[in-house]
């Protein structure tokens, strides 16, 4: 969101092996529950591609529809902001 679509997620994968187990370990960096994310001004290129909302609103709605796609994640976060 921060970027405005110009930087994405690294693809990643795992070989697993099969004569053993493995661990993986997830690190998230999140801001404050109350934090207003919005693309940053200085990298818009062209219109904002995603709304503003603050970081707890997205998390609730995340938290129902995490396996979905993400696109119709921030098209709910936009109807919220419309009320």
């Amino acid at each position: 969101v921060i970027s405005n679509g110009k930087y994405k997620s690294v693809e990643h994968r795992v070989n697993a092996r099969s004569d053993g187990t493995r661990m993986s370990v997830a690190s998230f960096y999140n801001p404050g529950s109350d934090a207003l994310i919005y693309p940053a001004p200085p990298l818009l290129e062209r219109d904002p591609l995603y709304p503003t909302f603050v970081f707890e609103d997205y998390m609730k709605l995340y938290a129902t529809v995490k396996f979905q796609p993400k696109e119709p994640r921030f098209q709910a976060i936009k109807a919220l902001n419309s009320f």
